[in-house]
């Protein structure tokens, strides 16, 4: 991870520490997109597969590839921000420069019917298995034991993001994190799906949902999954991709609904105070 440095909010005017993310090059080596601090960084109103995503060269071969571009929820007010990237300069790019890193898809709209459940139950029971660290036997020092002091959460290994290209990978990104956090057999339910392009995610004692669109997360979007909660007696949870209405937040707050929006590095952030309990406590 690249050293964190202070992104001002242009709509508070709050500081916010952002770490460029750092991917691996087709050679081995890391590769970080160079950020211009000295452009201010843009509100991101209205997000398009094509502008998403920036051309980087690799130091150590020369490589340019494409890699999401990078972006910071503020943690005051929520407003998703797009912070400026020095350009690749064309003629240090031996041949043109070869570009075979991650191509744009045309359209997450046009993928979210398909049916993610497979590639979620797979991600979930697979890939983010291997941080749960248990053994499934009881020992003989739990913390119901006799004389002994309630035990100390035990303490999670990092999130492993999943690079979000399509609308399947938002899924599945979210279905990982909500697995980290402690919830058991994350999966979509079974059924009609809902007509909406938000998709459903539930667990035992958890109902979220998951909007891979480019339009921000408005108040109807936030009182429907607690609503649904509210049924199930259940905590309710929504991740975004491209933020959410002010409505929608403070009514989220009201309701202590805890809201993440996820950039295309697959890095849910909290944006409000339930989502910062809940990272915090786990499920």
């Amino acid at each position: 991870m690249a050293e964190a440095v202070p992104v001002r909010c242009p709509a508070c005017l709050r500081e916010n520490e952002y770490a460029a993310p750092v991917f691996p090059c087709a050679c081995g080596s890391p590769v970080a997109p160079p950020l211009d601090l000295a452009a201010p960084p843009l509100p991101l109103t209205h997000r398009t597969w094509s502008d998403t995503w920036v051309a980087v060269r690799c130091a150590a071969c020369g490589r340019v590839s494409e890699w999401p571009h990078p972006e910071l929820g503020c943690a005051s007010c929520g407003t998703v921000v797009r912070i400026p990237v020095h350009p690749v300069e064309p003629e240090s790019a031996p041949g043109g420069g070869v570009r075979d890193g991650l191509r744009p898809r045309p359209d997450v709209r046009g993928e979210v019917g398909g049916d993610v459940r497979g590639e979620v139950q797979g991600d979930v029971r697979g890939q983010a298995r291997a941080g749960s660290g248990d053994s499934g036997g009881p020992g003989p020092a739990g913390p119901g034991a006799p004389g002994r002091p309630p035990a100390a959460p035990a303490q999670r290994p990092a999130f492993r993001p999943v690079t979000i290209r399509t609308a399947r990978d938002a899924v599945a990104t979210a279905a990982l994190y909500l697995r980290w956090l402690g919830f058991q057999d994350v999966r979509q339910p079974d059924g009609r799906p809902i007509p909406s392009a938000a998709v459903d995610l539930r667990a035992p004692g958890l109902v979220a949902q998951v909007d891979p669109t480019t339009a921000p997360a408005g108040l109807r979007a936030v009182e429907c999954v607690w609503l649904n909660g509210l049924t199930a007696s259940a905590t309710s949870v929504y991740f975004s991709l491209a933020g959410y209405t002010q409505d929608a937040r403070s009514r989220a707050d009201d309701l202590g609904i805890p809201l993440f929006v996820m950039d295309l590095t697959g890095m849910p952030q909290p944006v409000n105070d339930p989502a910062d309990a809940l990272v915090g406590t786990g499920a």
